[in-house]
């Protein structure tokens, strides 16, 4: 089994989702099921309905996934569990108040040294521990011995025991931390393979020290994706602004790895895609590129559907929008162009000869041809030269430049009449 998890507080965004999109194509690959976790716990910083919108974009962008699990619901089994650390002498009750260990971090910064919790509270008598009435939080104990694991993609990794803190796993109000339930989690549902993004690595020694405390033999693999380096980190975002999803995923899945194709789907990706092939170093968002890509997968589409997206019904006017994909690169930009042609449009330049030429073609027959349909406009009209083809430019397009009108004159000779208004 592989998961995305993702919290309700927050927005996916282009890091989340490559790690959604590898872990699903690692999960097909392996024949394994996925799930996605909603990380629910902080219900203070929920935002209400985003787990539904979370899961809208995944499935948007083609992700299946075979189960949803909320976090909030396995909060007794991860209580259960700290009780068992402490019966086993694993974890202990610490009464150390924020104030107190606010100040200890402070005293920690201003000497320059990393701040480790002093163990305070870790060999208090028992008798001290059961009458006491202070709040208290729950730590674990650190392991003993160095914890060592080996990432998919960064090889070997190791952390030592004295960098390793006795951590708490359980808070004053006895709701778990995020490792401690991450962890718990991970096991509850038999994960295989954790893939997540580079700046989580802190957290896998805290994981692994968890489930080894607890007795849990089963090894989970890691991978972590190199951190992306970018402007534009909404997903949301960038599909309002018109980039096709398919194109989105095709762009994160080619940074950071030498794909053997430049365009693909999340099929093809499946078929050849090497997690322990990814970068270990950081990776950059470059939108030009992901423009450019996302220009080829408008080339590709059907332009019917096309069509649609830029909200008209014939295959047509899809064609006709394809013509704008050497100025324009996502969808609204083609919707803008296509708007222009079949909106009202005034030429000041050529002020009398675009009104001639709307009368002109008011009257004109149907013509299968351009060179047909231009001969009569200029017999009709009188016009020639830049007289006759920058008003008529603007007639047919709205705008002084842009694809050659012959080449848009086979998309646009059924509407020519709505076209010329």
């Amino acid at each position: 089994m592989l998961r995305f998890t993702l919290s309700p507080t927050e927005d996916i965004h282009i890091g989340n989702l490559k790690v959604a999109l590898l872990n699903y194509i690692v999960a097909k690959q392996r024949g394994e099921k996925f799930l996605v976790r909603i990380e629910d716990t902080d219900v203070k910083k929920n935002i209400d309905a985003n787990d539904r919108e979370i899961l809208e974009i995944l499935t948007l962008f083609g992700i299946e996934f075979d189960e949803v699990v909320y976090q909030s619901h396995n909060q007794k089994f991860h209580q259960q569990l700290a009780m068992k650390l402490l019966m086993d002498k694993n974890a202990y009750n610490c009464f150390c108040s924020s104030e107190h260990l606010n100040m200890k971090k402070q005293e920690a910064k201003d000497s320059k040294k990393p701040y480790r919790y002093d163990e305070a509270c870790k060999n208090l008598p028992d008798e001290l521990v059961i009458d006491n009435e202070n709040p208290f939080s729950v730590r674990i104990s650190k392991p003993k011995d160095d914890l060592k694991f080996t990432d998919l993609i960064k090889g070997d990794m190791s952390f030592k025991t004295e960098n390793i803190d006795d951590f708490v796993i359980l808070r004053v109000d006895k709701t778990p931390t995020y490792n401690f339930a991450s962890a718990l989690d991970d096991m509850l549902s038999d994960i295989s393979l954790v893939i997540r993004e580079d700046d989580y690595i802190s957290n896998t020694h805290k994981e692994i020290a968890i489930r080894d405390a607890i007795g849990y033999d089963k090894t989970i693999e890691y991978a972590h994706l190199p951190i992306i380096l970018n402007n534009a980190s909404s997903v949301k975002w960038l599909l309002e602004e018109g980039f096709l999803p398919e194109a989105i995923a095709n762009y994160l899945l080619l940074i950071g790895f030498k794909a053997p194709q430049e365009i693909f789907s999340i099929e093809d990706a499946i078929e050849w895609y090497d997690i322990t092939k990814v970068s270990k170093s950081p990776v950059k968002f470059d939108m030009t590129e992901l423009k450019n890509i996302n220009k080829s997968h408008i080339l590709a589409m059907d332009s019917l559907k096309l069509a649609s997206l830029i909200g008209h019904r014939s295959s047509e006017i899809g064609d006709l929008a394809k013509l704008y994909t050497e100025e324009a690169s996502t969808i609204n930009e083609l919707k803008e162009k296509i708007e222009k042609i079949f909106t009202k449009k005034e030429c000041d330049e050529f002020a009398k000869e675009f009104e001639t030429l709307k009368l002109v073609i008011k009257d004109a027959p149907h013509f299968n041809e351009y060179d047909e349909f231009e001969k009569y406009l200029m017999e009709k009209s009188g016009l020639k030269g830049k007289q006759l083809f920058e008003p008529l430019r603007v007639l047919l397009t709205g705008a002084k430049s842009g694809p050659n009108v012959s080449d848009m004159y086979r998309h646009i000779k059924n509407y020519i009449k709505e076209v010329a208004k």
